[in-house]
């Protein structure tokens, strides 16, 4: 699949993807106004055209921007190189909305009416930490 930014200097180039999950966390909320709606993308990620800003927002990831129309790229996991991309870079593809993380963190002025899998940011922590 391929996406681009606000201003189309970056060019985002990943496998196929359908599934679409929300990262509810004070981060991602803060980083874009919203639940981030997040495809995993594995390590294969490329950008064409322009290069990224990376940003360091925590001690086990990046986020990446467009340094000329500020969209945000990706979140990017530092221990396994998995890159997390926003579903709106990818305007001609089809998602399902299948899960949402960091429930707990949820403010409670939006709710949606999806059937997903909840996950608190304890557990993603717990899954995080089988991983290693």
């Amino acid at each position: 699949m391929k996406g681009k930014c606000l201003c189309g200097s970056i060019e985002v180039v990943a496998d196929d993807h359908n599934e679409v999950g929300l990262c509810h966390c004070s981060l991602c909320r803060r980083w874009s106004g919203g639940p981030m709606f997040a495809v995993h993308c594995g390590t294969e990620v490329a950008f064409h055209g322009g290069q990224p800003a990376r940003y360091r927002s925590s001690d086990w990831a990046e986020r990446g921007f467009c340094p000329h129309c500020g969209t945000h790229l990706f979140y990017h996991l530092l221990p396994t190189g998995e890159y997390i991309l926003p579903a709106g870079l990818f305007q001609k593809q089809e998602f399902s909305l299948t899960n949402e993380i960091f429930i707990d963190e949820k403010p409670a002025y939006y709710e949606l009416k999806n059937d997903t899998r909840k996950l608190t940011g304890q557990q993603v922590f717990e899954q995080f930490a089988a991983k290693d």
